[in-house]
């Protein structure tokens, strides 16, 4: 969740630490804090409420210059955001300065035991214990990297914690437990960062943490050891993307300049995986083929909107590969006892790769037999580092809490793992595999044409900017989008809104319907399935004669819907199992701009943030 940044290097690191918070506002914002070893001392400056309030704290009362510091925003869990409660947290002495994403789950006894030894902790936090323990212990060795990793080892929980310390004024430590943490390798200077956009104006080089294991930047260099100790190998890295693809290029919002970037993310994805002869390849495979032609279940893991993404790879697979596929919600998966064993293949779905309930869930999965394969968009980060396959998606940086451009490279990338599993099973052929990759690549140009048609869902979406509910309605592949629609409203305009499969209206949701109550439907192809077609249209007149506003999504050419239909958005005609790739877009559109007609922040929603690294 949190935002962690730190420095070492000949630059202002306060200008460095602020702009790599700036970068990282996404991952929370209910405060923000920085802190610089200056004077002998350290000089710190906190605020609740958004990093402005911070900039403004640091324009009328400037910190003294420094070369090493560390910052930080935050999403509140222990403790609310209020001044007292932001990071960074001091020991009574102010001679060491914490940040932490994460929660410490034993800071309870922790804080009675430093309360018993005379400790004053002010603040609600769970953080502030770390302060207090690292100043006892580097009070016995000097040394800030042994302090870390001889507190580590009394800490229970996830966490990310970066440090800084009067006495060792060119030195930051972090340490990383199951929480992100990378760090970044410039020219004679250093950076640590929950995320590569913190520091990627400076590097694009980075290096990646493993699990239970502390880095200590300093003027020389960069050096990882494992708690206990022991030298760590780490793997370096080059990021593939630049600083201007995490900044607004003139768009109103991230969340705008995400939808439009969706051609090309998708185009992005299915780039090079499909060679002259049809055959299908991933990013890393570490599953013998063998294995995979034998697995008799697949289990879909993930959160959110990756979860809605796995509702949707769940058709694509029974139907492509004839292997039964279970989708499951990660934040549940492991506490209901799923039965998994060597033939069971997870799927984990994750943007970040660092979602704590999708991790979890993955780490269950492997102590019980089954292999994990990774679809993710974050090069280095945990998930895919623990899985024995990969797929990368290639949305680029998506700065924006509400998720448009991973979403559709995340379908993308279902699709790709079901052909490639009838692949392994021969259930699919090169040309087939050839036939729905060239449609895939179709997408591209079909997401472009909706997004060139989306005023009057915009001028829609204004007009229904009063309303309190709005309904979603779908079948098949269009039942996971409208759920992915209504949870876009629920996030972004703060309101009322549920996704149905249409067929379960008459099982209750259609007392819901009221006079003038908007409700979206998407219909799907008249042709192939034509039968669901007729009963999405007989579940819009159902609605519809009890006043219900109808917006219908619909294929081109698709003249059945329209008697019925108040409002019509036309999508391109596409193969059925596809739809969603169109479908989904306009209700990105909606969401958008319905909430920014109600006055709401869409990049940074309130009380979410764009990763979830807690459970």
């Amino acid at each position: 969740m949190c935002g962690i940044v730190g420095y070492v290097g000949s630059q202002s690191a306060l200008d460095v630490v602020m702009a790599g918070l700036k970068r990282l506002e996404y991952r929370g914002y209910d405060s923000a804090g920085v802190a610089v070893p200056a004077d002998g001392g350290l000089a710190t400056a906190k605020r609740a409420g958004k990093l402005v309030n911070l900039d403004k704290e640091l324009s009328e009362h400037p910190l003294p210059a420094a070369a090493t510091g560390i910052g930080h925003t935050r999403w509140a869990t222990h403790g609310g955001p209020t001044d007292a409660n932001a990071h960074p947290h001091l020991d009574n002495a102010g001679r060491v300065a914490v940040v932490h994403n994460g929660i410490i789950e034993n800071f309870a006894p922790l804080r009675a035991e430093l309360a018993e030894r005379g400790h004053d902790l002010p603040s609600e936090t769970d953080t502030e214990v770390v302060a207090h323990l690292l100043a006892e212990e580097f009070s016995g060795c000097a040394d800030l990297a042994q302090a870390m990793r001889l507190v580590c080892r009394r800490l229970e929980g996830a966490f990310t914690l970066v440090a800084v310390h009067a006495d060792a004024p060119d030195v930051v430590v972090g340490a990383r437990r199951n929480s992100p943490l990378v760090v970044g390798v410039g020219e004679g200077e250093y950076f640590l960062a929950s995320d590569v956009a913190a520091f990627i104006a400076h590097t694009r080089d980075a290096v990646e943490l493993g699990q239970d294991q502390v880095v200590e930047l300093s003027r020389d260099g960069v050096t990882v050891t494992g708690f206990d100790g022991t030298p760590a190998d780490v793997r370096s890295y080059h990021v593939d993307w630049d600083a201007s693809a995490a900044e607004k290029a003139g768009y109103a919002s991230f969340m705008l300049k995400e939808i439009a970037e969706q051609p090309k993310a998708v185009a992005d994805t299915l780039l090079g995986r499909v060679d002259g002869s049809g055959t299908l390849s991933l990013d890393e495979v570490r599953i013998p083929p063998g294995v995979l032609r034998e697995t008799n279940k697949v289990v879909v893991i993930a959160c959110g909107t990756a979860y809605h993404a796995g509702l949707i790879a769940k058709y694509a697979i029974e139907h492509w590969t004839r292997i039964p596929c279970e989708v499951e919600l990660a934040s549940e998966f492991r506490y209901r006892d799923p039965i998994l064993d060597q033939q069971t293949l997870v799927v984990a779905i994750s943007q970040s790769g660092e979602t704590m309930d999708t991790l979890m869930a993955l780490r269950h999965a492997r102590e019980q037999g089954a292999r994990v394969l990774a679809i993710c968009n974050t090069n280095g980060s945990t998930i895919p580092r623990e899985s024995d396959a990969v797929l990368y998606t290639h949305a680029g940086p998506e700065v924006a809490v509400a998720s448009t451009k991973a979403f559709l490279t995340q379908l993308v990338a279902c699709y790709l793992v079901a052909l490639y599993l009838g692949q392994a099973r021969g259930t699919k052929y090169g040309d087939e595999i050839r036939d729905v990759v060239r449609d895939l690549a179709g997408i591209s140009g079909a997401v472009e044409r909706v997004l060139g048609t989306m005023e009057p869902v915009r001028e829609l979406a204004r007009s229904l900017a009063h309303k309190d509910t709005v309904l979603f309605l779908g079948r098949h592949v269009g039942h996971p989008v409208a759920l992915e629609g209504a949870l876009k409203l629920k996030e972004l305009a703060y309101m009322h809104a549920e996704g149905f499969a249409a067929g379960e209206l008459k099982h209750g949701p259609i007392a819901l319907i009221e006079e003038d109550l908007p409700v979206v439907v998407v219909a799907p192809s008249p042709r192939g399935r034509s039968v669901l077609h007729g009963k999405i249209v007989s579940n819009i007149q159902e609605i519809r004669a009890r006043g219900a506003r109808t917006v219908v999504i619909a294929e081109e050419g698709d003249e059945a819907v329209v008697p019925y239909a108040d409002h019509l958005i036309r999508v391109p005609a596409t193969p059925t199992l596809l739809q969603p790739l169109v479908a989904t877009v306009p209700l990105q559109v909606f969401a958008c701009e319905l909430a920014t007609a109600r006055g709401n922040e869409v990049d940074q929603p309130r009380n979410l943030a764009k990763s979830v690294t807690v459970e």
